[in-house]
């Protein structure tokens, strides 16, 4: 038993969802299908989250949304009627606005349910298609699934008994046709996951019906070994690990945002990206371990908008506490960190840049120097952060060096370097103007040898 879950690329349109269809009827075992929202149609297209959320931060100052909502309609209107399906379709999408919009939802709730209404009408649209096909299929809303959740700053988080009730959804017949993006709180409330939301619904329902495979189609064929708008025509990756990918994702792969497929992770589900457009590639497995042999780097990851916060103080490594009362004004502060690097007498903590907005930086240095009476303090924006990941690094000797000398053939200067005690990864932090030419160099120095 498959879950298949489709990206909005793979929904954005009638063309996408005949795709789909013939996918999910070309394998019987994909019993469970997760969709997204409709995705761009092509590069000066709108996302339908994009054009939903727009209309929620209209609304909320009191603007005439008329248009927004029609231009949403429309995107479905157009898919419905290429797919011959019935039009009450878009008057329950309409209906569904209309009410979200009414003064019967608390404001502090809109801008979820919008949200979450892309997904939940392609999800009702889809499963009419499928039945029209003679798909025996159903739309299954996440509170009917038992996507129960509790509500966290940043995003719902699923609640372990969910997993239970999913997993009595095994039993229905037919092809099960689930939103993504949402769940609902003990007491009714929808909530949305935070990014890479469909991801995680698609996760979460694997993990909960236990399926033999969770495959994620995109508009790729395969996972790549470094991003190809920087790279030409990169390496494919045929098979990683779930460490691997989450390091990976973290610093920067767009595949999966880095805590999309943790629920698969744990319940050791095999996971495989795959191609909506071209569905017989192979695509990339993500398994809980693989053989390591040859290049003990399998990707190159790298992300911009970081910067570091320097603190230096004599005899820093002598004064108990310290670290910790570092990280305890941050979290006052409600920031959180990524990497903390140190030295005897000083400590570097990297961040998000959107972490400390300027107004909140002068409050944030002043702190550190009252409070830990530091010599120095220091704000260093405009940094990137490489990556590079691989099982085989552990048992290598020579990775680090190979890429020093890959960063010095760029001619580009190491601000950071932090390995993660998984030894899995090696980070470096760059100036952001210099990603490019140092991930090329990287990427000739593993794997183009």
């Amino acid at each position: 038993m498959k879950v298949a879950k489709f990206g909005g690329s793979s929904v954005a349109s009638a063309e996408q969802l005949r795709k789909v269809a013939q996918i999910v009827k070309a394998d019987q075992e994909r019993k469970f299908i997760v969709v997204s929202a409709p995705g761009k149609r092509d590069k000066s297209d709108t996302k339908v989250t994009d054009l939903l959320i727009a209309i929620g931060e209209a609304h909320s100052k009191g603007e005439d949304v008329s248009t927004q909502v029609e231009r949403v309609l429309s995107r479905f209107r157009s898919i419905v009627e290429e797919l011959e399906l019935d039009n009450n379709l878009i008057e329950q999408i309409a209906d569904q606005l209309k009410g979200i919009l009414s003064d019967s939802i608390p404001a502090v709730n809109k801008m979820d349910a919008l949200k979450a209404t892309g997904e939940d009408s392609l999800a009702k649209v889809f499963s009419a298609y499928l039945n029209k096909l003679g798909v025996q299929a159903a739309y299954v809303n996440p509170q009917e699934a038992g996507l129960l959740v509790r509500e966290e700053l940043g995003g719902a988080r699923i609640l372990d008994e969910s997993f239970e009730l999913l997993y009595k959804q095994r039993d229905r017949d037919g092809v099960l046709v689930i939103p993504g993006f949402f769940g609902y709180t003990k007491e009714g409330k929808l909530a949305t996951f935070p990014r890479g939301g469909s991801d995680i619904t698609g996760s979460i329902v694997s993990a909960g019906v236990k399926a033999s495979l969770y495959e994620n189609f995109t508009d790729v064929d395969s996972v790549y070994s470094v991003n190809p708008n920087i790279v030409d025509h990169p390496k494919e990756i045929n098979t990683l690990t779930y460490r691997e990918m989450r390091e990976l994702s973290y610093a920067g792969f767009s595949v999966f945002h880095d805590e999309a497929l943790i629920p698969a992770f744990q319940a050791k589900i095999p996971v495989c990206v795959k191609n909506t457009n071209n569905p017989s590639a192979p695509g990339t497995m993500i398994v809980a371990e693989r053989e390591v042999a040859g290049n003990p780097v399998i990707g190159i990851a790298s992300d911009t908008g970081f910067l570091s916060i320097y603190i230096s103080k004599y005899l820093m490594n002598r004064e108990l506490g310290f670290g910790r009362k570092l990280l305890q004004i941050l979290e006052e502060e409600n920031i959180s960190f990524e990497h903390a690097p140190s030295g005897i007498d000083d400590m570097s903590v990297i961040l998000r840049e959107s972490q400390l907005p300027p107004d909140k930086e002068v409050i944030v240095v002043r702190r550190l120097k009252e409070e830990l009476q530091a010599d120095q303090v220091s704000i260093d924006r405009d940094l990137a952060m490489i990556m590079i990941v691989g099982e085989g690094m552990i048992e290598t000797i020579g990775v680090s060096s190979t890429a020093t000398k890959a960063f010095t053939d760029a001619n580009v200067n190491i601000e950071m370097i932090n390995q993660g005690s998984s030894e899995v990864s090696l980070m470096f932090g760059v100036k952001a103007r210099q990603i490019n030419e140092a991930v090329q160099s990287l990427y000739s120095a593993f794997f183009q040898k």
